[in-house]
């Protein structure tokens, strides 16, 4: 077997000649998840799981990951494996009270609170239909037979420098072992990941994020741009909307304090402050919303409310303008209406919308503040923290984790889930290689093929690795390629029982109907090792 559950090296005998082989998984939400699923069951059947060394992914992948790495072993059980993975994900979601109560504990046991943790309540959990609160860091000694696990995210920092020379290391990895950039090699331990550290010493230690965040963090594909803004303020109404009822209903079966009359006023004060932000974004005129919001606050405050943002008639064509206005108007009713309620729930629904105006995700503490190493980007040593995303808004699949030096990999296979160019990310990859002088084969894509996708592509070069191409669907195991893209979409409701088993079956047969070629690479890179 060429496997074993660490980065450094491989238990078998004669290690040196054993080709270090890396299997990745694109992002694509539950796409990417069910596909990766498919895509491993098949070569488990094939007789080729036990090749892969690293296992990889981005975003929708990792939630394929995070499942199975639930289960000691799982490589030598898959069919089990896959079936209890299926039976829950085609299940009930998570429930109600449940997913509050995470919500809850994200907000009070830990000191950055942002809209990954709504995220991994409000959104991943439709899909993956559990709180798992595993940490990745208690899996390292679990998983002696299985691949490595490598999960993938980006430092938003570091990919909004204009960096022309290509020297900023956006590539962030996460796996049981250590956290940290790929290509700068700056690293901390998994379970300190987050914690406050100054100069290399840890000042304040922040629990290890557990594995529903780690999937939103991983699975954050709305965290860029302005234009998912929307959707995720539809969202948070929707949360908003059905929050308050039942946490009221919550306290009153429990005994709690009684019920202050005024809350439901601050709450009414927050739902108008959503639609409000919504109208704006929609181009129609909040102005209504925008007295009831301040006539509410007056109450509340016995004619004493100010607001320091004045009512004024919002220009709706100059779009940036006004939403900058919200903004700072979201960020002034809060403040006010926290003097007042301070407390669960009013607290955590208030920086919910803070976060929103701020756009904050992924925050964490940065681990490398103000270390002495002139080998390291300066902007890496002086921020107090930094902010992650969904590696998929930079490249849809994991190439940079599996192209580090010490990893030696020799043969790439690249499953890619992506819902638009399915050659895109290995193009991409090919390019920012290239600019960074990483060894990777040149990438040619026959025309006819970008809107015909065959199921099977190799690239090769000279002293790089071999990398392998699998488009999730293509000519081969599918008819109508844009039928399936329009019904295996990244942002539509959880797939059904019928729509899972169909799609890992579409998935399993580029796997199964290139048995032949994934072994004949596979003994291409042996042959290779063995020369070198």
């Amino acid at each position: 077997m060429l496997t074993c559950f660490t980065d450094e090296c491989i238990q078998t005998p004669g290690k040196d000649a054993v080709p270090h082989v890396a299997l990745l998984g694109s992002g694509g939400g539950q796409r990417a998840m069910v596909g990766l699923l498919g895509s491993l069951v098949q070569l488990d059947k094939a007789g080729l799981l036990d090749c892969i060394l690293y296992l990889s992914g981005v975003s929708g992948s990792t939630w394929c990951m995070a499942s199975l790495y639930q289960e000691p072993d799982w490589s030598t059980k898959l069919e089990t494996v896959k079936d209890q993975i299926i039976r829950r994900i085609s299940g009930p979601r998570v429930s109600w009270e449940d997913a509050l109560a995470k919500l809850k504990k994200y907000y009070y046991e830990k000191d950055h609170f942002s809209l990954t943790d709504v995220w991994a309540v409000m959104v991943v959990t439709e899909y993956v239909k559990e709180i798992d609160e595993g940490k990745l860091s208690d899996q390292w000694d679990q998983h002696n037979k299985d691949p490595f696990p490598i999960y993938t995210v980006i430092d938003k920092q570091c990919k909004q420098c204009k960096d022309e020379e290509g020297t900023e290391d956006p590539w962030f990895e996460i796996s049981p072992h250590e956290a940290g950039y790929s290509l700068t090699g700056a690293f901390v331990e998994t379970s300190s990941f987050g914690s406050q550290f100054v100069n290399g010493s840890k000042k304040k230690p922040q629990d290890e994020m557990d594995m529903l965040y780690l999937q939103a963090l991983c699975g954050s594909v709305l965290a860029d741009g302005d234009k998912n803004k929307e959707f995720l303020w539809q969202k948070i109404k929707d949360f908003f909307k059905d929050l308050y009822p039942k946490w009221l209903r919550m306290s009153e079966e429990m005994r709690e304090e009684p019920k202050d009359p005024s809350a439901e006023k601050g709450y009414q004060v927050l739902m108008d402050l959503v639609d409000m932000n919504l109208a704006v974004l929609n181009g129609k005129d909040p102005s209504d919303l925008d007295q009831s919001i301040r006539n509410t606050l007056n109450e509340l405050s016995g004619g004493k409310s100010q607001l320091i943002f004045p009512i004024e008639k919002l220009n709706l064509k100059d779009k940036e303008a006004a939403v900058r206005y919200m903004n700072e108007h979201t960020e002034d009713v809060c403040k006010n209406l926290s003097h007042r309620f301070s407390s669960w729930p009013f607290d955590v629904l208030e920086s919910i919308q803070e976060c929103m105006v701020q756009w904050i995700w992924g925050r964490k503490y940065d681990f490398l503040q103000n270390m002495n190493d002139e080998a390291l980007p300066s902007t890496l040593l002086e921020s107090e923290m930094r902010d992650y995303e969904d590696a998929g808004l930079l490249l849809n699949s994991p190439y940079f984790p599996v192209l580090r030096k010490e990893r030696n990999t020799d043969l790439i296979i690249s499953l890619d889930f992506s819902e638009g160019d399915p050659f895109m990310t290995v193009r991409e990859a090919a390019e920012m290689c290239k600019k960074r002088k990483i060894p990777f084969p040149e990438v040619n894509i026959p025309s006819e093929d970008v809107k015909k996708p065959k199921d099977f592509y190799v690239f090769k070069g000279t002293n790089t690795p071999t990398v392998i191409h699998i488009p999730l669907f293509n000519v081969v195991n599918c008819g109508d390629i844009e039928t399936l893209r329009n019904k295996y979409r990244t942002l539509q409701v959880p797939y059904s029982a019928e729509m899972i088993t169909d799609l890992m079956e579409v998935a399993g047969k580029n796997i199964s109907n290139n048995r032949e070629k994934l072994l004949e690479q596979i003994g291409a890179a042996v042959r290779q090792k063995g020369h070198n």
